[in-house]
Formats: structure tokens, sequence, C-alpha cells
């Protein structure tokens, strides 16, 4: 999803009543035309529905929402590749998360996978655990490397509707 996508969401999240097209693109941070194709790009993905005129949330859209929500403090994930080896990396909320996972060497997710640390905090700091489950449904003893990469990533992109 792009972060287009993410700041029109947000703005429908947050508007409590109706707004005029051009207060609703500012609000976005984005020129009327560019708001006007995330708008079509989500109600393409199921995120948006049409309603009187105009759009309004899916549970599809609340779901993707949930994964800008941070975490509460100290419970972020911070990344290992081994115990006593931190990654300089540490996510605050979901979707930190999964831009982590996408980039960070395997040898860290295959550290977190064979401890059950993502599936863990999914289930204890997320309160998800259909991403809790999704993540126990991989199996880490035969994938490694891109595979598992790949695996935790469409497990994420299933648990927060992203298309």
């Amino acid at each position: 999803m792009h972060e287009e996508q993410l700041r029109v969401l947000k703005v429908m999240n947050e508007a409590t009543g109706h707004l005029d097209f051009t207060e609703f693109a500012n609000m976005a941070g984005l020129p009327p035309n560019e708001a006007m194709v995330a708008l079509r790009e989500l109600a393409k993905s199921g995120h948006l529905r049409k309603v009187d005129g105009g759009y309004g949330l899916t549970d599809a859209g609340k779901a993707t929402l949930r994964a800008l929500v941070p975490v509460p403090a100290g419970t972020d994930f911070k990344f290992y590749f081994e115990i006593g080896k931190p990654a300089e990396d540490c996510a605050a909320t979901p979707f930190e998360f999964f831009e982590i996972i996408q980039r960070i060497d395997a040898t860290s997710l295959e550290f977190h996978m064979f401890r059950n640390d993502f599936e863990n905090w999914a289930r204890e700091v997320l309160n998800n655990s259909n991403f809790a489950e999704q993540l126990a449904s991989i199996d880490e003893t035969t994938m490694s490397g891109g595979a598992l990469r790949d695996a935790v990533v469409k497990a994420f992109e299933l648990a927060y509707n992203l298309p």
C-alpha cells in the first residue's frame, strides 16, 4: 500500500463530518488529483466503499488502519540477529514492523521465527490473534532466507488487509 493511500485512510478515519473535497485533499497532504486517485484505488481494493456521493471505511480499511497504531511504550519490537547481537531496527507500530521485515537480513527473521518472537509479539502486544496464527502456520524449519521473508510478509498482508 502506498503512503498516499495510508494518509487518505487516516483522514477518512479522523474526519468527523462531511468535508469538501479540497479540504479533504489538504488534510491528506495531497493535491486533489492524487487524493482522487488514492480514493479510487482504495475503493477498488475494498478499503473504502461508496456512500451517498462520498466514501466510507470498510472493515478492511479499519484493519489496515490498525497497522498504524503505536504499541504501548516499552513494547516495541527490537530486532536481533542472535542473543546479544541486536540489530539497529525497532518497530513501534505494526506497519514499521512490516517495513523492517521486508529489508532486514534474513538471519534476524530466522532467529525470531525459531523463537516464536514474532508470533508472541503479535498475540501479546498487538493483540492480533489473526496475525499470530498466520505466523504460527509458517514452518520455519523448512524455510529460510527469501522464502521465509515472503511468508512473513504474506502473513502480515493477510492480517492487515493489505493488497
